[in-house]
């Protein structure tokens, strides 16, 4: 007989999902406001400014696939 601990029983997929939107969205928005200082207070540091936009870039991207499980486009 086994006991069901919280690690063990299963995850609702969508309050996953959701939990790691919110995480992604969190990280979004950290991401656009080191963008906005780097903008406001230039640097010689480009490569940094590239490498935010990109990370941003992905992690939109992640917010979209997810979302996309989350409420699938029947019509697509």
């Amino acid at each position: 007989m086994s006991t069901d601990t919280p690690s063990e029983l299963p995850e609702n997929p969508d309050l996953v999902i959701k939990a790691k939107l919110v995480t992604l969205r969190a990280e979004h928005r950290q991401l656009d406001e080191e963008i906005a200082l780097c903008d406001a207070a230039p640097t010689d540091d480009e490569l940094l400014v590239r490498r935010l936009k990109k990370r941003k870039l992905q992690i939109k991207d992640q917010i979209t696939s997810l979302e996309n499980q989350l409420d699938p486009d029947e019509y697509a």
